[in-house]
């Protein structure tokens, strides 16, 4: 009987060791590197992007279609329950018979049309804007990707200042306890160590949902479903590297921003010179075959006795000579010309705002790295005088206010040092995208 029941009671330890494995596999850690590169694979508008890069190529081939033959096959039948006669020298003549039919082929071929060529080397170049619109969707996507990680990051510390001022709080309020037991603390000492308390534990409470809010939030922006558990290194926030060498000026030519309103600028000239092609003459050929019949009975190609079929074909070119529109042409190459300068104000203007975000981000860098150091060091020494106050509160040398007092200076100085280390991650994020290489974190 026993050895019938061991596999029986092995069937749950392996359904709770796969249960465990998952639970290990969902709780692994995620680093930024990991995020950042399954946000650009997962991410709805990242996808988007890359599906607006397959439409640009069907759109080149829907132009490209105007410049090729067109070719049209018709047919059509005809029954003529009353046909009409002609009076000719008195006598009636029938015209027609009761059926009719006839089917035939159409050829057309652009020989020389510059809207068509022109529309063609507007739709290469929207497939070159698609392909730069794809890549600054990544970019935003791991800007915003990193920002929402440092945020939750940050978080996460503070909840860890939050912890630990309970435990000492924990501890106070115990001795505290004893102490009015036996006469030597005051209600009042109780009550306010009580209500410090109850103040850290809501506040834990509202910083545990802020953490839920702020992981939710970037799980939605790394496309990834908002159910799953994920955990970060708090190493990737306190990791601060060496303040890099920074360039006095850049040049933004190379930045998608300025790609994207260049091939802009490029769309807008091809829509003046679409606009221009009016003026021109255009040529096209033509070609058609037809056959036809007709007889008293339904005979579609016309080959009974009482039926006639024939043929007919013709060739030939077509010459389209614009004259005069009423001025239309003329007024949509200006509306054009405007929309040209306007796209070079836009150049101009989205210059500018880099080379300020890149200054920026170079004085925060600087400044918040100072602010690193110094908030370090404030931190630890709050961290040693709230040990010393405890110490002399404990053996009655310092009063609860003191100590009090001494906990919320630590609490404020942890937060400020938590504070400049997400400056300075999000300042850091700012000058790599200033120099175009976002995509380097992903590395």
């Amino acid at each position: 009987m026993e050895s019938k029941n061991k596999p029986m009671k092995l069937i749950p330890l392996l359904l709770l060791g796969l249960m465990l494995s998952n639970f290990t596999y969902a709780q692994q850690t995620l680093t930024l590197k990991e995020a950042l590169n399954y946000a650009v694979q997962n991410n709805n508008e990242v996808r988007k992007a890359k599906l607006d890069i397959e439409k640009g190529r069907y759109k080149v081939e829907e132009v490209r279609s105007q410049a090729l033959p067109q070719l049209t096959g018709t047919a059509g039948l005809n029954y003529n329950p009353v046909i009409g006669q002609l009076i000719f020298a008195g006598n009636a003549v029938q015209i027609g018979n009761k059926w009719s039919s006839n089917s035939g082929v159409q050829l057309s071929q652009q020989l020389f049309n510059q809207q068509v060529f022109t529309g063609l080397q507007a739709a290469k170049s929207s497939e070159i804007y698609y392909n730069l619109n794809s890549q600054y969707t990544e970019e935003q996507t791991i800007e915003m990707v990193a920002n929402n990680y440092y945020q939750v990051l940050v978080n996460r510390q503070q909840l860890n200042v939050i912890d630990t001022n309970i435990k000492n709080v924990g501890i106070v309020e115990k001795i505290i306890a004893n102490q009015y037991k036996n006469g030597l603390a005051r209600k009042i000492d109780v009550d306010r160590i009580s209500v410090n308390m109850t103040n850290l534990t809501t506040q834990r409470e509202q910083t545990l949902n802020a953490i839920t809010l702020l992981e939710n939030q970037l799980k939605y922006a790394m496309g990834m479903p908002v159910s799953t558990i994920i955990s970060l290194p708090a190493a990737e926030l306190t990791q601060v590297r060496q303040l890099p060498e920074l360039a006095s000026s850049l040049s933004f030519s190379n930045r998608t921003e300025i790609k994207i309103l260049d091939i802009n600028r490029k769309l807008l000239e091809l829509q003046r010179k679409a606009y221009v092609s009016e003026y021109y003459p255009t040529l096209a050929l033509s070609a058609n075959y037809t056959y036809a019949s007709q007889g008293d009975k339904f005979d579609f190609i016309g080959s009974g006795p009482l039926s006639v079929g024939y043929g007919a074909s013709a060739i030939g070119l077509t010459l389209r000579v614009p004259i005069f529109n009423g001025f239309l042409t003329r007024s949509k190459i200006r509306q054009a010309d405007v929309d040209i300068k306007k796209a070079d104000e836009d150049r101009s203007n989205t210059n500018n705002a880099l080379n300020l975000a890149y200054e920026n981000a170079k004085i925060q860098l600087r400044n918040n790295l100072n602010t690193i150091n110094a908030q370090r060091k404030n931190a630890d020494l709050a961290q040693e005088i709230y040990t010393s106050t405890q110490n002399n509160y404990n053996n009655g040398l310092a009063t609860l206010t003191d100590l009090l007092d001494t906990e919320n200076a630590l609490t404020s100085a942890q937060n400020s040092y938590t504070q400049a280390l997400l400056n300075y991650k999000i300042a850091e994020i700012q000058l790599i995208k200033s120099n175009g290489n976002i995509k380097s974190l992903l590395q």
